[in-house]
């Protein structure tokens, strides 16, 4: 994949003052609403076929659109970032890329810490995805430029955020207790967030969860990276997951990420 926004490539010796206003440019750059080359009812990640469905492609093809799963490790200061293309359920390519990381974590800044290795995994890739599943934020960010949003706007290419944990926003309902299976919670922007106050900036996605009361399982946040609306994003996503808590790509991608890391030490 190519660079389309060279001037958005995470530069991690600017200020914290000049990352967070490039972060307000890269946001003023994304969409974030559907601008996608394929029907997302054509995403699956079980092997059916798209024919079954009568659905195309808006470019005429009836395959699966091509998805890439990204996620890190680290290696001491090195992040290992890992892609891993699918089409449906089969794997087409993998690709990495290890850099150095020159700044440490610093919440709402880390596409300054790993954009880089991504965007050189990303390079080294033969193929061109349909769509980049990030692991980690994408609007639900302080300025509306987390990972997925970086990256997916760096390279033109739709992209949905997939996060473990809560940066930023207000659920529209508590989260306290265990969410059943299937259930998607809308996350509004709240002060902390430079969109309008109570905009829908992501969901929360309950991709999985035990039928025991004694366990549960927290969900997932979902948001646009860029060319895709918060709702397409929660649909992508939950057309992801084969079974798992995360979606098959980033849960493709940590594994080979991990891999990756344990060739290294």
């Amino acid at each position: 994949m190519e660079v389309v926004r060279p001037d958005f490539v995470p530069d991690p010796s600017l200020s914290r003052e000049a990352m967070e206003q490039c972060q307000r440019e890269i946001a003023d750059a994304a969409t974030f609403r559907d601008d996608l080359d394929f029907d997302p009812e054509l995403v699956t990640v079980d092997g059916g076929s798209a024919t079954d469905s009568e659905q195309t492609r808006l470019d005429g093809r009836t395959d699966p659109p091509l998805v890439a799963g990204v996620d890190q490790a680290f290696a001491g200061d090195d992040a290992v970032s890992a892609v891993v293309v699918s089409r449906g359920s089969e794997v087409v390519e993998r690709a990495h890329a290890v850099e150095p990381t020159e700044i440490p974590y610093i919440p709402g800044l880390l596409s300054f810490r790993e954009g880089g290795a991504i965007l050189a995994a990303l390079a080294n890739l033969e193929t061109d995805p349909d769509l980049l599943v990030v692991d980690g934020s994408g609007r639900i960010h302080f300025r509306e430029a987390g990972l997925a949003t970086h990256i997916g706007v760096t390279v033109d290419c739709p992209a949905v955020g997939v996060a473990k944990n809560l940066l930023c926003g207000h659920p529209r309902e508590s989260l306290a207790d265990p969410l059943p299976e299937g259930t998607r919670v809308p996350i509004e922007a709240d002060s902390d967030v430079t969109a309008p106050a109570g905009d829908v900036i992501g969901y929360a996605y309950q991709s999985r969860q035990y039928e025991s009361p004694n366990r549960h399982i927290n969900p997932l946040y979902v948001s646009p990276g860029h060319r895709v609306s918060a709702e397409t994003a929660v649909d992508l996503v939950e057309r992801c997951c084969g079974g798992y808590k995360l979606p098959e790509p980033t849960r493709l991608a940590d594994s080979y990420a991990a891999d990756l890391k344990q060739g290294l030490d």
